[in-house]
């Protein structure tokens, strides 16, 4: 496993790690430099490198953040559990720009009453940004929880071009 990290963006500090299969992690926001401790103390062999898979998702992150890339190109690395899986898949689904609620994420994998469930699957995913649970939303428009804090959920839908009415 290896690790790149970029200081001083919108988001604040950014690490990503990454296996040989792909990106694993990504950190950052309002408990990113906890998260990243704790990824330390567990992988305490990881290396740091300028070049291959953190550092090609870094550059596609920053990419996004200046709004000149809409989707990644970059593998992943997804470990979770089926449902997990399944419901991080469909998330990455979500065009650019756009959002749906919990309980349509929940009705398009096939589980129309799992809508918490779904909510707390996103809570886990290890790749925000890339996996774009940011475009997942409450009823009604409501902005609902992110890893990284509400501002910055608000943050990513306003580059993205969308607007919530309700907070």
């Amino acid at each position: 496993m290896h690790w790149s990290m970029v200081e001083g963006t919108p988001l604040g500090t950014i690490w990503v790690v990454a296996s040989a299969q792909g990106v694993l992690r990504v950190i950052f926001g309002e408990d990113g430099e906890r998260e990243w401790a704790e990824v330390q103390t567990a992988h305490p062999g990881m290396e740091r490198r300028e070049d291959g898979l953190a550092a090609q998702a870094i550059a596609q992150i920053l990419e996004y953040l200046r709004g000149t890339r809409k989707t990644f190109t970059v593998p992943l690395d997804l470990r979770g559990t089926a449902f997990q899986r399944r419901v991080w898949a469909e998330t990455a689904r979500i065009p650019y720009g756009q959002v749906v609620t919990y309980a349509e994420l929940a009705r398009r994998i096939g589980r129309p009453e799992a809508a918490r469930a779904v909510g707390q699957a996103l809570g886990a995913n290890p790749l925000p940004i890339l996996i774009p649970c940011h475009r997942v939303v409450a009823a009604e428009g409501r902005l609902g929880g992110y890893t990284g804090g509400r501002h910055l959920k608000r943050w990513l839908l306003h580059l993205e071009g969308v607007s919530l009415a309700v907070g």
